[in-house]
């Protein structure tokens, strides 16, 4: 489905994008993660076509900037900043229902399920919105047609908590149809939707795990984390994953298998403080040990 080979963007003096190498196959969905400004949405942006850049990038066997009619006829996106469109949002959802060959009518259905009825917006221009509002129109024009990629940049920004749980469950019924690529700064939203986790930093690939669809819900994983000095919230947030403190430094401990991407999100958010990260699964054989081992730390 997709392919880059030694991406690399740069901006004035700053490489957004450092040698990127990855691939995607058909029917994974991936949490794209890492702090602000490592690369994220510029990634997007090179799958959209959007900016010239070193390397290659290739969707569909095609090239985003060569052929980005033919590329994002099959690409449904939501961005994370909404466009200042001064179309009329009637004239918008039509637009984007013909070069997609999709219906307007199946947009404002999902618009509905989101809690926006566009029938007193239609005249309305699209910049005019609320930020609310305007997230739920760009949702509904992604998942409102037949797409085979879908490219979320921070999909539930704005969302009230209502719409945020039938997004969710908009994107579950696509899982077995649609491949994925989420940034989400809370990874937990996306943990039961994704197969893989890929995290980004500087513009280069310093995490890429892949989670198994049939489920790791009786799975156990043995973690361990050597951190910095300092960092009180770190040591904060240790705790509340009932990480125990060993050797001055290395706190260890056993995650449920479910809980892994979560985990993951959080080591993201403290990846200043954290030096060294190991997560190794544990044998079925060792689950005694391993509710033992949970009981105590909570204990």
């Amino acid at each position: 489905m997709i392919t880059l080979s030694g991406l690399t963007k740069i901006f004035g003096a700053t490489r957004v994008l450092d040698g990127l190498t990855l691939d995607v196959p058909t029917g994974q969905r991936i949490a794209l993660i890492g702090s602000n400004g490592a690369g994220k949405t510029t990634l997007f942006r090179c799958l959209l076509g959007e900016y010239t850049h070193e390397g290659t990038v290739e969707v569909n066997g095609l090239d985003p900037r060569r052929h980005r009619t033919e590329v994002l006829r099959g690409v449904g996106f939501v961005p994370q900043i909404a466009p200042r469109l001064e179309m009329p949002v009637g004239a918008l959802m039509r637009y984007v229902a013909d070069v997609s060959g999709a219906s307007v009518q199946e947009m404002e259905s999902v618009a509905r399920s989101l809690g926006l009825d566009c029938v007193p917006v239609r005249s309305r221009p699209f910049v005019k919105l609320s930020g609310g509002m305007k997230q739920k129109l760009l949702i509904a024009m992604a998942l409102g047609r037949p797409t085979r990629l879908l490219i979320l940049d921070e999909p539930a920004a704005n969302l009230d908590p209502a719409a945020r749980a039938v997004l969710f469950a908009l994107l579950a019924e696509r899982a077995a149809h649609a491949t994925m690529i989420i940034s989400s700064h809370r990874i937990d939203e996306v943990a039961a939707l994704v197969n893989r986790v890929v995290e980004l930093d500087h513009g280069r690939v310093v995490l890429d795990d892949t989670v198994s669809d049939a489920g790791a819900l009786g799975s156990s994983f043995a973690v361990a984390i050597r951190a910095l000095p300092g960092w009180t919230a770190f040591r904060q947030a240790a705790a509340e994953w009932q990480l125990v403190e060993g050797a001055p430094g290395v706190w260890s401990g056993v995650i449920a298998g479910p809980e892994r991407l979560r985990f993951l999100g959080f080591a993201a958010r403290h990846s200043g403080a954290i030096a060294g990260l190991s997560i190794e699964e544990l044998p079925a054989s060792h689950a005694p040990e391993v509710r033992d081992a949970v009981a105590a730390l909570r204990s």
